[in-house]
């Protein structure tokens, strides 16, 4: 089992790599150039940086991923696609990505788009709280514990 985190807005990359650590799990964080970091990470955590264009984060991750791997992103459209290779998605907010919730995601993604394209402001997501980073740990920890 190999973590990977859509890294470039993930705000549990520190969780990630805390509780991973304990399981002695590899993480694969996937960043664009533009969020370039000279930070040592630790030994189980490797960065992979890729071009700033549009989706070439998801692209990578789509490639990389194999059946068993578990991935962190809050990107609705590459967690449909991820759910074909038997893989683990999750959210930061503390959810598991399931099949069933998918067009539910992807129809408010979807309006809420329509919404901003036609002049419209639309909210933007909620700031996490400490609530919803003790959500994800607990997720987190159960789904890397097995």
């Amino acid at each position: 089992m190999i973590v990977y985190v859509d890294a470039d807005a993930c705000p549990v990359k520190d969780i990630i790599i805390e509780e991973s650590k304990k399981y002695n799990l590899e993480v694969v964080l996937i960043r664009s150039y533009s969020h370039f970091s000279n930070l040592i990470e630790e030994e189980h955590v490797k960065t992979i940086y890729v071009d700033s264009e549009n989706e070439a984060a998801d692209y990578k991750i789509m490639k990389l991923v194999g059946k068993g791997d578990v991935v962190v992103t809050q990107d609705y459209g590459l967690a449909s696609l991820l759910l074909a290779k038997q893989c683990t998605i999750l959210h930061h907010k503390g959810f598991q990505y399931k099949p069933e919730k998918m067009d539910t995601l992807l129809n408010s993604r979807y309006a809420s788009a329509m919404e901003r394209k036609s002049g419209k402001r639309t909210k933007g997501p909620k700031a996490m709280t400490d609530q919803d980073r003790e959500k994800f740990r607990q997720l987190f920890k159960k789904t890397i514990s097995f």
